[in-house]
């Protein structure tokens, strides 16, 4: 297996290239991946699981005569690539044609940017400590009685490269390296336990939160739900925490990708230029933020990551689109073949505390179980527990509610955005306020 740092790894994806054209293909790309990761998992104050291991895949994408065929490999032997090319250009000619398939026309400028991906700290960090921090953190957190069982902690850290080249002339490269770390715990008695918990992630690991306020974070958003109530069925305003806003945000991300748009899978479908939300929304799809989980110089096409206005003052500008999508729509592909990059909601002005000062009665929406989401109507139900509001102040937690609402309806009725924004995610949020909400209860 070839090193993680081996240099040749793009010489060889333009070498495959070059030899698929020469040998019938239209169009040819190369993608390369390889990686490293080690994972410690705890549980019950002793290491379950310790995983170390080394990747490294080859996928290409050949197309002739507007017909296309794909491959992928973990043998990156020469020989045995280049007859997987030729088997594979056999059958891309016994393929059906496509119009819309094809490799994006023209080479797209690359930004120079440093986005700071990786971090060479991540090698400072060795199995022992990594082990520790996760054996740490657990016993940490068992230290307070309200917590019963922990259901297991973790350290992770990864590192990759990324290589890419076509037969349009594009040829790049980029990589990565992450670390993480989180536990869940339950909390309360034997007649009733509720399960939350916490995590860290970061890119450099100086970034990442020390096990202490890790450990307190954790502890602190299990044990508030204990003696949680179930309450009756009403229509009132709610709060969504951060992670409940990602929720929304990984909805909305998949309504607005090509795909959907195209297979009218969408509610969004044909809305460009409506306002599809409160004149306050903004949201954004960036791939070049630097220091950003969601970034990256290219897509999986070599199309150049961009700063898209997915959102502005509530109007639908742009749609998430590859190449293919983008043939459909007789629009042009937003370097968004990877995914949505950095999508995120534009923060506001007001705290958390403050948007709960404003709610006479509502609810303040901790957690989200369930798949109840319908990308074609935008109709949500989901089950979530929270946090009562009365008189502008926490009262008591709740349970057993499920919140009901459409996509559209919630986007429009965004009254208050936070400023407790946290890029632990590639789709992020803050805090918002939702001027009212169906919640059913007992």
């Amino acid at each position: 297996m070839m090193n993680l740092n081996e240099s040749n790894l793009l010489n060889t994806a333009e070498k495959l290239v070059d030899f698929a054209r020469k040998n019938g293909a239209d169009q040819a790309q190369i993608s390369i991946g390889s990686g490293e990761e080690f994972t410690v998992e705890v549980l019950n104050k002793e290491i379950e699981k310790l995983t170390q291991a080394g990747s490294l895949g080859l996928g290409m994408k050949i197309i002739v005569d507007n017909k296309v065929a794909t491959a992928s490999t973990n043998d990156l032997d020469v020989d045995s690539l280049n007859g997987m090319i030729l088997r594979t250009i056999e059958r891309a000619r016994l393929s059906n044609k496509d119009a819309f398939s094809g490799l994006p026309e023209s080479v797209s400028e690359i930004s120079d940017i440093d986005l700071m991906l990786f971090d060479n700290k991540i090698d400072d960090l060795s199995p022992e400590y990594k082990m520790n921090f996760a054996l740490e953190l657990e016993r940490i957190c068992l230290l307070d009685k309200r917590i019963v069982l922990s259901v297991g902690s973790y350290y992770s850290t990864q590192k990759s490269e990324h290589y890419l080249a076509n037969s349009k002339g594009f040829s790049g490269s980029y990589k990565r390296s992450s670390c993480s770390s989180g536990i869940h715990l339950q909390a309360g008695d034997n007649n009733e336990k509720f399960e939350d918990g916490w995590f860290s992630t970061a890119i450099n690991p100086d970034d990442m939160l020390s096990v202490e306020s890790l450990s307190a974070k954790a502890v602190e958003r299990a044990v508030r739900l204990i003696g949680a109530r179930k309450i009756d069925s009403q229509l009132v305003p709610v709060i969504f925490e951060p992670g409940v806003t990602s929720s929304l945000l990984a909805f909305l991300s998949g309504t607005i990708n090509g795909h959907s748009i195209y297979m009218n899978r969408s509610l969004f479908k044909d809305k460009l230029g409506e306002n599809i939300a409160a004149d306050k929304v903004n949201i954004k799809s960036d791939g070049l933020l630097p220091g950003k989980f969601g970034s990256k110089l290219f897509d999986a096409e070599g199309v150049a990551s961009r700063n898209i206005d997915v959102i502005e003052s509530g109007v639908l500008k742009s749609y998430l689109l590859d190449t293919y999508s983008g043939r459909k729509l007789d629009m042009q592909s937003t370097g968004n073949a990877s995914g949505s990059n950095n999508f995120y909601l534009c923060p506001g002005n007001i705290s958390l505390e403050a948007m709960i000062k404003s709610i006479d009665r509502g609810i303040l929406i901790t957690k989200l179980i369930g798949q109840g989401t319908n990308p074609v109507t935008g109709d949500i139900s989901k089950g979530a527990f929270g946090l009562m509001i009365e008189n502008g102040e926490i009262s008591y937690p709740v349970h057993e509610i499920t919140i009901s609402g459409n996509l559209a309806v919630i986007l429009k009725n965004i009254e208050l955005i936070g400023n407790d924004f946290e890029w632990n995610r590639t789709i992020v949020g803050p805090s918002v306020k939702i001027s009212e909400l169906s919640i059913s209860g007992k």
